[in-house]
């Protein structure tokens, strides 16, 4: 089944933190994203070009369907060798699932965020849960000039956009972009990117 961010798989084992991303104990990433969730390490990825566009992908997601997005998200996961993934490992998976991008970017960390969203799947019966995003998430950037191959799980289509109109677009109409993304345009604009 594809991951509500990033086309990964439903038995992940994801890596519950507190408030300052400090980690508390592995979780299954289905306890993560059921009834109020578990704060959980969680990345977003924005990647732009030498021509001051940045990579934007309408997603495919569980919930936040149709709606656009950074160009990934993920969460870091415990691998079954025991290690962690880091910030720059989990952001080359999420680019190479969902872009086919095996290049290893150079990234900057911008800093953290932390954001709760709540919402509720449509069901066939009254027995099931409510979901959601309760995430540390930190806010992935780096540059990109190379090849894009979409891969059609996760997202519908992607563009690049120049930064000032996202900026713009975001801030007029963020019931089309997804919560996570709204919350990353925050850390993007104390860090100057947008100047």
């Amino acid at each position: 089944m594809i991951d509500m961010m990033g086309g990964d798989t439903d038995d992940q084992v994801i890596l519950a933190v507190d408030d300052n991303g400090k980690f508390l104990e592995y979780i299954a990433k289905e306890k993560g994203h059921k009834g109020k969730g578990r704060r959980h390490f969680a990345i977003a990825v924005l990647l732009q070009n030498s021509q001051g566009l940045v990579l934007l992908q309408k997603r495919k997601h569980n919930i936040f369907d149709n709606i656009w997005d950074m160009t990934g998200a993920t969460h870091l996961l415990h691998r079954e060798d025991g290690s962690d993934e880091t910030l720059e490992e989990a952001t080359w998976r999420c680019l190479e699932v969902e872009y086919g991008i095996k290049e290893k970017i150079t990234f900057k960390n911008l800093g953290f965020f932390n954001y709760f969203k709540k919402y509720e799947k449509c069901c066939r019966d009254e027995t099931e849960s409510l979901f959601c995003e309760n995430e540390h998430c930190a806010m992935m950037v780096g540059e990109y000039e190379g090849e894009i191959k979409m891969n059609p799980t996760v997202g519908y289509e992607y563009k690049w956009m120049e930064k000032q109109e996202f900026l713009k677009n975001i801030e007029a109409s963020p019931k089309n972009y997804s919560p996570w993304a709204i919350e990353g345009i925050k850390i993007l604009k104390q860090n100057n990117f947008f100047n």
